[in-house]
Parts: structure tokens; C-alpha cells; sequence
């Protein structure tokens, strides 16, 4: 009962805090946030310099060793039980990179890297819902349950606060090994997880059965007066296909007017992102600003730029050709992060495209696995990413053009349907002026 009324204090204070990190699907792959990208510093260093900040900076070794033997003399001689070294050494690992202070660098065992490794097909063996997970508290919270899946038909609502699966408290794991480690699994096998419905205050246990769940990342239809509808749940590799897809499709209709919905979108892969924006963009496009702020390359429009701590990184320009020369509005909000910044960040920038909703999670930085020996590894973040404007959003998120709250009574169904969506409303009177 202590636990619980700890974990109740926990989830009052996640309520009042705002800053959401680490947005997946239940039972989906790494890939889904692992893009973000960077600050860039025009001031350079000389070589002196770098070398003299290198040494201030640099961890003394030989004392964290001499201490380390000292703290291991002692477990030797007095520790009551059996010790694993194993466990240990690992742990090791895991608080140096705690240490950096940053929730997105990470240091995983071999077990945990070998579970993480799996491709973002957009198909996946779990419960069919999307959570986020609060920086600050921990806490791990349903921010979308897709419909006729397990979850769903289990009862869970987005709002729910995940405190067990099984016997085992999750608050304040790592999101992703939570997934991965306990909640994915064989198919048809089942799986309990106790969350706390925060306005009842209550703790509810749901069992559900695993299954083969197929993501619908792209969603689309024709809604009145030739407005074309697409929502896109995350970007992964079948993405792009589906999304330039629905455009087609929505084209031949005559679709005259176009609205992206990506609330709750946690992101995904860089390359679909950008293979979207293309599809959408002319690829002669420019921004005036800061010439050493804005990266440009001749007849191309840039999409996005990254750069690590030294201001190097990758850029991402159009060369498809194509272009979706529509009025256009997107539907964000606090759960839109990372790759969704990208799409909106980069369309608010060349003005293509009016943002509908709330502030943007603001998740602009990219983490990079770094493979280690006996199969173990780190999660490193090592850049930031920009808009095509120079905008660094990594924190701050992107302000709508348009600010609209969801409506409270409609914040936990499962499904909104659109003569109910006060936002959805919203965005199409934008494209009425």
C-alpha cells in the first residue's frame, strides 16, 4: 500500500509537469524516436584551446580506479551476501552515463542492446497502444490506444498512468526497455499491467493477449468541401509509401485543400520524414536569414540540417521533383515530437503550411547506438537538428499558428470522431481564409 501511495504522490506531481520524453508504441522498435538533431556554435576554437577545455574536462582515471579497488577491497571483506560481478560491472557502466544528467543517453546490457535491435516494420507483437514517458518523474503515461487491439478491447484510455506490468513497477524504467523487456512477447501469450486512471484516482488491473498487431501509420479520407484528411501516427518505413499514397488518391478525388494530422505523433525515421517533405516541397525553395545560420544548395530546397557538438552534421535537401501545391494546415500537439517537428517545422518555414493546436513536444536532438564488446552498448545523443529557418526547437518546441485546446471531455476517448473535434474544426476554418 506504501508503494502505491508513493507511486500516487508521483503521478500528482507528473501531472503538473509538461516535459514528455521518449514518445513509442507499445511493443514498436527503437527507430521511432531516434531522430533529433543539433545546435550549431558559428564561434570556432582554436586547437590550444580545445586541448586545455579536453583536459579540464577529462575524468581522472587513475583516481576512479585506485577508489574503485578500494570500494571492491571492502565489498571483499564485509559484504554479507554473494556478489554479481556481472551485475555489478554493469552497473558501473549504467552510472557513468547517468551521470551526464541527459534521459536520452543510456547504457544497455547485452540482454537488454539484443532486444532493443529490431526493425521498425511497422509490425509488432503487443498490446496496440502508444505511451510517453515524463523526464522529470518517470512516469509512463497512454497517450493513444489504436482501436480493435488488445489494449482496447482490455479497457485502457489514453490518460492512464502504467504502474505494473506483472509483478514488476515500471515508473521511472527506461520506456523503451519497459516495452521491449515485459510488455512485448509471444504471441497469444498474456500479459497484466495495473495503471492508475488519474480521475478516479484508481488502480486498475487489465490482462490482455499479445498478438500480431499491424500499425496504421497513415490514415486518410475526403471530407467535406474537398478537404483531404491524412493522419500519420508515426514515420517509419512504410510510411512514405502510404502517406504519398493517400495524396494520390485524395488528388484524384479533387482534393482542393489539405489538413496532416500528426497529435500524438511521436516521430520516427529521418529518411521518411524527409522523403515525405520532398513529395510535398519544390525543390526550389530558399529562406533569407542569417546566411551562416541557413545551409543552402543551388535549385534545392533545403528540408533539414543537423550538427553535432563541433557544428558538422548531415543536410537533407528535395530532389523528387514533385510538388503538393494545396492550402495546407497540421494538427499538433504536446505529443508531437521529433520527426513531426521536422515535417511541421519545415513546411511553417517556407510558409506552406499553418500549424493547428498546441505547442510541440520539443525533441531536437539525435541519440546513436554505439556498439561495445560482449554484445553490450551505449545510447549517446550526439547532435542537434534545424529547422530549415535555423530554428532549434530541441526544448521549446514549435508554437502553433493557430492556438486550440482539445476539448477535456474528449481527451480520453479512444476514438474522436471529426464532428466532435473542436481542433480538426479549427484547422479547416484555417483553410477557409
Amino acid at each position: 500500500m506504501d508503494s502505491k501511495n508513493k507511486f500516487w504522490k508521483g503521478a500528482l506531481v507528473g501531472a503538473l509537469l509538461t516535459a514528455l520524453a521518449g514518445l513509442v508504441i507499445v511493443g514498436m522498435s527503437l527507430g521511432i524516436f531516434l531522430i533529433g538533431r543539433a545546435a550549431m556554435d558559428g564561434k570556432g576554437q582554436t586547437a590550444e584551446s580545445i586541448h586545455a577545455d579536453n583536459q579540464e574536462r577529462n575524468l581522472n582515471m587513475d583516481r576512479i580506479n585506485a577508489k574503485i579497488q578500494t570500494i571492491q577491497s571492502v565489498i571483499d571483506k564485509y559484504y554479507l551476501f554473494d556478489e554479481d560481478k556481472t551485475k555489478v560491472e554493469d552497473g558501473i557502466y549504467k552510472g557513468m552515463l547517468y551521470g551526464l544528467g541527459d534521459p536520452y543517453t543510456v547504457y544497455y546490457t547485452a540482454e537488454e542492446y539484443q532486444k532493443l535491435m529490431e526493425d521498425t516494420s511497422g509490425e509488432y507483437c503487443g498490446i496496440g497502444v502508444m505511451v510517453s514517458q515524463n523526464v522529470k518523474t518517470g512516469l509512463i503515461t497512454v497517450t493513444k490506444v489504436f482501436g480493435g487491439t488488445p489494449g482496447a478491447e482490455a479497457g485502457m484510455l489514453p490518460g492512464d498512468v502504467l504502474y505494473k506490468v506483472g509483478d514488476k513497477e515500471v515508473s521511472g524504467m527506461d520506456v523503451e526497455l519497459v516495452i521491449k523487456d515485459h510488455i512485448k512477447g509471444e504471441e497469444g501469450t498474456p500479459v497484466t499491467l495495473t495503471v492508475l486512471r488519474k480521475d478516479t484516482r484508481k488502480y486498475i488491473d487489465m490482462t490482455m493477449e499479445r498478438r500480431q498487431i499491424t500499425v496504421p501509420t497513415v490514415e486518410y479520407e475526403m471530407l467535406a468541401d474537398h478537404v483531404g484528411y491524412i493522419a500519420v501516427s508515426q514515420f517509419d518505413t512504410v510510411t512514405p509509401d502510404q502517406f504519398k499514397g493517400a495524396i494520390d488518391d485524395l488528388e484524384k478525388q479533387g482534393m482542393k485543400k489539405m489538413i496532416v494530422d500528426l497529435r500524438n505523433n511521436p516521430g520516427g525515421l529521418v529518411d521518411s520524414v524527409v522523403s515525405m517533405l520532398d513529395y510535398i516541397l519544390p525543390d526550389n525553395l530558399s529562406i533569407k536569414g542569417d546566411p551562416n545560420l541557413v545551409r543552402t544548395k543551388k535549385n534545392k530546397t533545403l528540408l533539414v540540417y543537423m550538427a553535432d557538438k563541433n557544428g558538422n552534421g548531415e543536410q537533407y535537401y528535395t530532389s523528387d521533383r514533385h510538388e503538393v501545391d494545396l492550402p495546407m494546415a497540421i494538427l499538433v500537439n504536446g505529443q508531437s515530437a521529433s520527426a513531426s517537428e521536422v515535417f511541421s517545422g519545415a513546411l511553417k518555414a517556407y510558409g506552406k503550411a499553418k500549424l493547428v493546436g498546441t505547442k510541440t513536444f520539443g525533441k531536437g536532438i539525435v541519440q546513436t547506438s554505439f556498439p561495445l564488446d560482449k554484445g553490450t552498448a551505449i545510447k549517446l545523443t550526439i547532435a542537434h537538428y534545424y529547422t530549415p529557418s535555423g530554428f532549434d526547437l530541441h526544448g521549446k518546441g514549435l508554437e502553433p499558428d493557430v492556438k486550440v485546446e482539445l476539448d477535456e471531455s474528449l481527451e480520453s476517448k479512444i476514438k474522436i470522431e471529426h464532428d466532435e473535434d473542436n481542433q480538426l474544426k479549427e484547422a479547416i476554418k484555417t483553410l477557409q481564409h
